[in-house]
């Protein structure tokens, strides 16, 4: 009898200590994962294979405990990317993603094991999960199934990344001022005399090559002309300003706003260059085609010098009739 009882009380015991190991393997509230950009450049829209966009993924066991988790060998079915609009309009995923998790299939996957303070990578092309037609600002982030995509019981979400996706480039304006596609070395700054700095900003807005467009303006000063923006600008934390001015960027560029720093003319005449070894001013005649008219105007473009770079921070219009 006793030893029926001793029996019975190690079972219990055994069928507890199963049970602990299995939680400890299972805990995810101590795992964490993060995206980052791989070989970050410039990114256009279009297809996956031309103009892809690799995210560098990485979950980290940040617990005591050993983290044991699933990964899919097609990664499709263990994490989704999912990337909004600055209108917090949800991209659509591609037809191959789609067409994967509704199709009856069996899902290959390896056990992982990582212990406190390990590390797992690899690396996705986004373009493989979302649809990218239209150059914008988003804002990126993806959640990882660490029991994989058809149970989802167990969902970790990532950082959040702000991702610019400009207009593709033209062959035509692509040639006309010094751009490599594909780099981000277009974006260094030069040291330019403040009427070539205004000069090269509006030929990038004719040939509509926002790189060199914004290399040299300070959209922080230009969002902050408007008043509702810039109160609000001035209440919200660093990284909400970040995201105000990548929103403002993205405005400019599909002329959501009116403003007539992105007008483009058909034609302009530097008139008068004036600074100070800390300030410019460079007065513009610029003239704007419309069917049956042309307007002419004056811009007088404001310019600080950082570092012997001249920056536009602020302009002046003043509309001198048609023509």
């Amino acid at each position: 009898m006793k030893f029926r009882k001793l029996a019975f009380i190690i079972a219990i015991f055994s069928i507890f200590a199963q049970i602990n190991i299995f939680a400890q393997s299972n805990n995810f509230e101590d795992a964490s994962v993060s995206i980052r950009y791989y070989n970050r450049t410039i990114y256009y829209p279009g297809d996956a294979e031309e103009n892809p966009v690799y995210i560098h993924v990485t979950i980290k066991n940040n617990g005591a405990d050993t983290l044991r988790f699933k990964l899919a060998d097609d990664r499709a079915f263990s994490l989704d990317f999912n990337a909004y609009t600055v209108k917090n309009q949800k991209l659509n995923q591609t037809d191959s993603i789609i067409e994967k998790r509704t199709t009856n299939q069996t899902v290959y996957f390896r056990e992982i094991s990582l212990e406190y303070g390990e590390e797992y990578s690899f690396i996705e092309n986004l373009k493989d999960y979302l649809i990218i037609e239209d150059p914008s600002v988003y804002y990126l982030e993806l959640s990882f199934y660490p029991e994989l995509y058809k149970t989802k019981k167990v969902n970790l979400k990532s950082n959040r990344l702000t991702l610019e996706v400009r207009p593709s480039p033209s062959s035509s304006s692509s040639s006309y001022l010094p751009v490599r596609e594909n780099s981000a070395e277009i974006l260094k700054q030069e040291f330019l005399s403040p009427d070539k700095v205004v000069e090269q900003t509006i030929t990038a807005r004719q040939k509509s090559l926002w790189d060199q467009y914004f290399l040299y303006l300070d959209v922080e000063s230009l969002l902050k002309r408007n008043k509702t923006l810039r109160n609000k600008y001035n209440t919200v934390s660093a990284d909400e300003r970040e995201r105000m001015i990548d929103a403002y960027k993205a405005d400019l560029m599909q002329s959501r706003i009116e403003n007539d720093i992105i007008s483009i003319p058909e034609k302009f005449q530097i008139v008068k260059t004036t600074y100070s070894p800390t300030e410019g001013s460079v007065e513009v005649l610029e003239w704007f085609k419309y069917p049956n008219f042309s307007e002419k105007k004056s811009y007088t473009y404001k310019l600080r010098q950082r570092e012997g770079i001249w920056i536009i921070y602020d302009y002046v219009v003043v509309n001198l009739g048609t023509e």
